[in-house]
């Protein structure tokens, strides 16, 4: 795949877990030059230090909330710019409203001033705590509006309908991707989620705490599958919702035993309450992946672990933080 070679792309959110993988997987490529926005409130300017040595790579501080100019033509944009674990949208619950509103209209007017492909990085959350299972993309969704996850459930939901907005008023090429659970190297150890929690615990040799009676299921893709799905639809002409993720299901249990398995040791399983409208079930559907895009997860868990447990033992080992071009000053240029 080369078809972002020579191309002019920008990343919101380049700096996160994905948006550094993303922004690394487009340089590989051979893309003319990348442009990572990013506010740093989730993201690490170190998970992108060393991305100038593939290429024309500019990592530049800037909240997507204001107005994005650019100067040039600008052939993608991603929008991967949001808080997106529990722990920082129960801290960040304002911002995570406004960059799924904000956010996402301001990366779309740029997309439509330079004529550019769009693609939103949506999530399975739309689906709640689903009703149907496996989620297909037809489905709607059970979503609580006023619950503790609301905050990040409406506003990619909402992100979904601007970005099609868009497309229907003004023929913006957008496109749209519902990502599920994806781990791997990049993923900060405290953000709540599962991988990093149980990884984190599995090193320290401390016991594995479990919500509920682990008895919920989740899907695990790993993220260099996860980039390859991205970087699929961004090229094809699906402007229809895709579900992107492994549909390997398993319980949070047998999960636990999977990263202890890998790591080689932990401790024993603590059991606490279940948060409030933690999904039941959680299995994409990814038919119209395989059939729209010739795409379906190639890594497997136990190969993604051996991975992801390699990087987080080497999480604490000083990253040197890539140069930062402060947006007014970028804007300038």
């Amino acid at each position: 795949m080369n078809e972002f070679h020579g191309k002019r792309i920008v990343v919101l959110g380049g700096a996160g877990f994905l948006g550094s993988h993303l922004c690394e997987r487009l340089l590989r490529e051979g893309a003319e030059e990348v442009i990572s926005l990013d506010n740093f409130i989730t993201g690490d300017p170190r998970n992108v230090a060393e991305l100038q040595m593939l290429g024309d790579f500019l990592s530049v501080r800037h909240d997507v909330t204001d107005p994005i100019r650019i100067a040039g033509p600008v052939d993608y944009v991603f929008n991967l710019a949001s808080p997106a674990s529990p722990i920082d949208y129960a801290q960040l619950p304002i911002e995570t409203l406004r960059v799924g509103a904000l956010g996402t209209e301001n990366g779309l007017r740029l997309a439509r001033e330079k004529g550019a492909v769009f693609l939103q990085a949506s999530t399975s959350e739309i689906y709640g705590d689903p009703f149907v299972h496996p989620q297909r993309e037809d489905y709607w969704g059970n979503v609580n509006p006023i619950g503790p996850r609301s905050v990040y459930d409406e506003a990619k939901r909402y992100g979904e309908a601007i970005v099609m907005a868009y497309h229907r008023t003004y023929g913006v090429r957008t496109r749209l991707a519902r990502i599920f659970n994806t781990y791997g190297p990049r993923m900060r150890l405290a953000d709540g989620r599962v991988v990093p929690a149980f990884v984190g615990q599995a090193l320290r040799g401390e016991d594995f705490t479990v919500f509920g009676d682990g008895s919920q299921t989740r899907s695990f893709c790993y993220v260099r599958d996860l980039i390859d799905g991205l970087a699929r639809l961004a090229l094809s002409n699906v402007t229809e919702p895709v579900n992107l993720g492994n549909p390997r299901e398993m319980t949070i249990l047998e999960f636990a035993e999977a990263v202890r398995a890998a790591a080689g040791g932990g401790g024993r399983i603590l059991f606490t309450p279940l948060p409030k409208d933690d999904p039941k079930q959680r299995r994409p559907d990814i038919t119209r992946a395989r059939t729209l895009l010739g795409w379906e997860p190639r890594v497997s868990l136990e190969e993604g672990l051996v991975e992801t447990l390699a990087w987080f033992r080497k999480a604490l080992a000083v990253r040197a933080p890539a140069p930062l071009v402060e947006f007014n000053e970028f804007a300038r240029m």
